[in-house]
């Protein structure tokens, strides 16, 4: 169930802070009655953009081979990757 809480609520702060960090959801502010703002915890914050950076990775390279780029054999990379970091 998402928290959504008005934005009078934000003066706060403590009590705020407190349930991002426990219930490691986004918490949605309203302002007269509709969607303005959303909290969330830092934690929370690097882990949505750590799925953003793997999905928009797995999205350029989707255009990048619906673009006519040549596939590279994993064994071939994982090979050459070896070859570089490890000699």
């Amino acid at each position: 169930m998402p928290l959504i809480i008005p934005i009078k609520d934000l003066r706060n702060t403590t009590e705020i802070s407190s349930l991002a960090h426990k219930e490691q959801e986004p918490i949605f502010i309203t302002k007269n009655g509709y969607s303005d703002l959303v909290v969330m915890s830092s934690e929370l914050y690097d882990k949505f953009a750590r799925i953003n950076r793997i999905d928009q990775a797995i999205y350029e390279s989707e255009q990048e081979n619906a673009n006519g780029a040549q596939a590279v054999d994993a064994e071939t990379v994982f090979e050459e990757l070896g070859k570089k970091y490890f000699g």
